[in-house]
């Protein structure tokens, strides 16, 4: 009932749910792409997190909410804040998330990026618990899960965050750590995403492919996107590159992994803080 740990299972009492596994380098002749995908919203046709919030949570903190949307304030600060409100056993809760769609095509994609070799990872900076045995129903237990942990006793909810930036604690799930993780073992990064818990992926991934909340945030920042509506287009784009690349190893079918300046965390912004400085100055 909870994130994935490095294993590939985890649940929200195991102590090593939601701990991210090791980034494998880069083999002789394999495809050089890593690709990591947002849940709520992407994978996910709802916020799942959001969804529960509403439904079991005392006060949703839709004030908060707006000034997370906003970028005004950190996930953890945000998530902190809003775990105390929720009043319900994970089984209720897991109920609710089991009831939200997902993108049809998510699977056939995962299944075609498996059979290039592509490593695959669902990366989310939300409550993180049912994204597991999401996977699970979608017939995807291997696929590893990099998110916060989330445990409840005696009707409450608590979070950690294993995945956290061990100095900056903007984001609950350093989404950027994965994506130059994957860069440093050799491979280009597809990031996949809707929101305001995508900003720090996509400023440094090599293709992202943005919806929703997340256009507007490339658009400011001029950051290149595809956008996207449905996993199935993003299939399409993946079966093309592959084709021309497995004609032409050499050819600029697929993007290469790209360093890119800091725009966030300590090296910006110093040690220990909990807000981007659109709040904090």
């Amino acid at each position: 009932m909870a994130a994935r740990s490095s294993s590939g299972r985890g649940d929200a009492t195991d102590p090593a749910a939601g701990t991210a596994p090791p980034v494998g380098p880069l083999a002789d002749g394999a495809v050089p792409l890593a690709i990591l995908v947002d849940y709520d919203g992407t994978i996910a046709l709802t916020d799942v997190s959001d969804t529960i919030m509403a439904e079991h949570a005392t006060d949703a903190g839709e004030q908060m909410a707006a000034r997370y949307d906003a970028g005004l304030i950190g996930s953890r600060r945000f998530w902190d804040s809003q775990t105390n409100q929720i009043h319900a056993d994970a089984a209720e809760l897991l109920a609710t998330a089991a009831r939200q769609p997902h993108d049809p095509g998510f699977v056939p994609f995962v299944r075609r990026a498996q059979t290039a070799g592509i490593p695959v990872e669902v990366v989310s900076d939300g409550l993180g618990f049912f994204i597991a045995p999401a996977m699970e129903r979608l017939g995807l237990p291997e696929l590893p899960v990099v998110t916060a942990r989330t445990s409840f006793a005696d009707g409450r909810a608590t979070i950690a965050y294993p995945n956290g930036h061990p100095t900056c604690r903007v984001c609950g799930t350093c989404k950027r750590q994965r994506v130059q993780a994957h860069q440093a073992a050799g491979r280009a990064v597809v990031f996949i995403g809707d929101g305001e818990s995508d900003r720090y992926a996509a400023g440094y991934a090599d293709v992202v492919f943005a919806k929703r909340l997340l256009v507007p945030i490339c658009l400011a920042n001029g950051w290149p996107f595809e956008p996207w509506t449905e996993f199935a287009e993003i299939h399409a784009w993946l079966d093309a590159r592959l084709v021309a690349w497995r004609r032409d190893p050499g050819s600029t079918s697929l993007p290469r992994p790209t360093a890119r300046p800091f725009f966030c965390g300590p090296e910006v912004w110093g040690d220990g803080r909990d807000d981007p400085p659109a709040l904090g100055g």
